[in-house]
């Protein structure tokens, strides 16, 4: 897939915020409504500053809820996207923001639960082996566990919102296999188990996606070149001054999640 930059994604999103507002008069008698709901990788950390209202939720204007509905001005926007969120937060805090009005959701969630930071932790201050050990303990939740829990928590979501396109936007892998990463460069051997875990999160999220009958969309294929330690990353190597944003995208990696979800609305 080509990489996007940010004159690219500009004038792809000028299209089609164009677009919409061509069919303006076609959706008067029924607004669309745009809820966002989940983690970190939803709420933008990664790419600050941050919106200081947002308080612990570490809510970015570079994040993909909000660079998306800023080129999509037909849709009226709820973002309850929170940093640290889990499956169970996202039921018991978010889902009330949904309606039988809400006409379009995205969500990005299971990092937590699968233990996304100390296990990042883990590899980055152990030894291999111990990086090994929690990545397989973690890899074996994904793949199954998780897999119910996030399709209970999809199906709820389309109860709540029984008129909305449901986009389940994944994680990416999260190293380059070579590379300086900032402050801590992991193994080689270390970079392969973080992201055999990234490939489990995905693989499980998209099989309780197909469970529950919404949309997948795996973001390991765009990000592919540009992961943490590449030459362009799109995700954030190890700052220690920031560790809050290691590993997670920044403003570009955001971009492509913008894109992503333009192209999987409907």
């Amino acid at each position: 897939m080509r990489k996007l930059t940010s004159a690219v994604l500009a004038a792809a999103m000028t299209i089609v915020a164009m677009q919409t507002l061509a069919s303006a008069p076609a959706q008067a008698a029924a607004a669309q409504e745009y809820v966002a709901l989940g983690d970190s990788y939803a709420s933008g950390v990664g790419a600050a500053p941050y919106d200081s209202a947002s308080g612990a939720c570490l809510r970015s204007p570079k994040s993909y809820p909000k660079v998306w509905a800023s080129f999509h001005p037909a849709y009226s926007a709820k973002d309850v996207t929170c940093s640290g969120a889990t499956i169970a937060d996202v039921r018991s805090k978010q889902l009330s923001a949904l309606s039988s009005r809400t006409t379009l959701v995205s969500i990005t969630v299971g990092g937590n639960d699968a233990q996304f930071s100390p296990v990042a932790t883990a590899c980055l201050t152990e030894s291999e082996s111990y990086c090994e050990a929690a990545t397989m303990y973690a890899s074996y939740y994904a793949r199954n566990q998780m897999v119910g829990e996030l399709a209970g928590l999809y199906t709820d979501i389309k109860k709540r919102a029984p008129g909305a396109k449901v986009v389940v936007l994944g994680y990416p892998r999260l190293l380059a296999p070579t590379g300086s990463c900032g402050a801590i460069s992991p193994s080689a051997a270390k970079r392969t188990y973080m992201n055999a875990n990234a490939d489990a999160v995905a693989e499980g999220t998209r099989a309780a996606a197909s469970r529950a009958g919404v949309t997948f969309v795996d973001m390991r294929p765009v990000f592919a070149g540009h992961e943490a330690c590449s030459a362009k990353p799109a995700i954030n190597g190890v700052n220690l001054a920031r560790l809050t944003e290691t590993f997670h995208p920044n403003a570009t990696g955001y971009e492509y999640y913008v894109y992503l979800l333009a192209a999987n609305r409907t």
